[in-house]
């Protein structure tokens, strides 16, 4: 077991959750994702991992195999991004109002959240350490500050100390920029298959040293507030028939939405309006 990370069941509720994110900047949901959903991902993904070669430079991993551009490459997606848990955190942390002046009036706006970046991620035997990281850095956030990114890492095959476990820093978030991360400070993440590490953008972290036999293999999505780039760029990755793939709420968290006050809008109005004409008929979100 992981000591200092928090292990929570996946029914204990966003406020909780956020209250152990917003104090340690980390936690671990056990069984986040059913067995069902994790055979779908491996059936959809897995051939992928299997035909990348390695990363090949010393950031990504010389034994680390990538895969990007997910919600292109599997429709299964749905009950891991919408899990109460993650997206219901991520909103309750990133989604605050804004108090700005329209004229006369202060109005209060809230913004939206979306779909940054999608990876898989194989590590296998003989990869070293990951540097350790923030991945608010992208957007050069300074700390500390508001939570602009908060993540999730899939377990799709079992994380061990040992294998690559996913390194953290908890309460790593509070720190101001000028203190540096030690490898000594970062706690490995240990936990089976289909449960998930979340933690926020502020957090160091990194990928481990796997020194067995066995590739460790995650999944990860970054969701960013909706008034930041996307890390990845999804209307580039994820083509139109794919989007339409996903219900509303996912679709939206892929892009096409619209950020108040107006950011990100088409012809004037919601970029939604794009993928109504061509929208099938909705079906039910599986349970987590």
């Amino acid at each position: 077991m992981t000591p200092g990370l928090r292990r929570v069941a996946p029914d204990i509720g966003p406020d909780a959750a956020v209250e152990i994110l917003e104090r340690d900047g980390a936690l671990i949901v056990e069984d986040l994702a059913v067995p069902a959903t994790l055979d779908a991902l491996w059936e959809d993904l897995g051939p992928a991992l299997e035909a990348r070669d390695y990363s090949g430079d010393w950031y990504n991993g010389t034994r680390t195999r990538r895969v990007s551009s997910l919600f292109a490459r599997t429709h299964r997606l749905t009950p891991v991004v919408t899990h109460p848990l993650f997206l219901g955190s991520a909103r309750r942390i990133m989604q605050r109002p804004v108090h700005v002046w329209i004229g006369k009036s202060r109005t209060a706006l809230v913004p939206t959240v979306q779909i940054s970046g999608t990876q898989a991620i194989q590590i296998h035997k003989g990869q070293g350490r990951q540097p350790l990281h923030r991945d608010d850095a992208l957007h050069l956030r300074r700390h500390p500050g508001p939570t602009s990114r908060v993540q999730l890492m899939l377990a799709m095959s079992d994380f061990t100390a040992e294998n690559g476990g996913t390194l953290v820093i908890p309460g790593s978030h509070h720190w101001d920029d000028e203190r540096p991360p030690r490898a000594e400070e970062a706690i490995p993440t240990e936990m089976k298959a289909g449960s998930g590490l979340i933690w926020l953008g502020g957090v160091y972290h990194g990928g481990g040293a796997n020194t067995t036999e066995t590739p460790r293999t995650g999944l990860t999505i970054a969701l960013d507030l909706g008034n930041l780039r996307q890390e990845e760029n999804q209307y580039l990755a994820v083509p139109k028939e794919s989007v339409l793939a996903y219900p509303e709420e996912v679709r939206r968290l892929l892009g096409y939405d619209r950020c108040p006050p107006g950011l990100g809008w088409y012809e004037m109005d919601d970029p939604y309006v794009v993928l109504e004409d061509e929208a099938p008929a909705q079906v039910p979100v599986p349970t987590p």
